[in-house]
């Protein structure tokens, strides 16, 4: 079980693997450039097989979330939104938050 998450971006469609976490989380993005939009999503909806947008990046970001319950989250850059250049991103547990991972399908 591994408490993070990293991806190196260099085209559109392409997200990390997924990660299920509970508790606080920590969300770094750098290597933002020509355009790209970082998003953050989670599975939601009653049958849970549908990824929805949390949050979107179009600059350098190093924060932090919470998430009260066990959600299955990515982040990533979505079709469209890839503009140039290399964007690493890495999303992972603080404290003692759980998690697991996925890869993606």
């Amino acid at each position: 079980m591994s408490g993070e998450v990293t991806k190196s971006i260099t085209a559109q469609n392409t997200f990390s693997d997924e990660i299920k976490v509970q508790g606080y989380f920590n969300l770094s993005i750098t290597g933002i450039a020509g355009g790209t939009e970082v998003t953050v999503q989670r599975i939601s909806g009653v049958d849970g097989t549908n990824f929805t947008d949390v949050d979107s990046f179009t600059a350098d970001t190093e924060t932090y979330g919470y998430e009260p319950e066990a959600l299955t989250y990515r982040i990533g850059v979505k079709t469209g939104d890839y503009g140039s250049g290399t964007c690493k991103v890495r999303l992972g547990l603080i404290g003692r938050g759980h998690a697991s991972t996925t890869a993606v399908r």
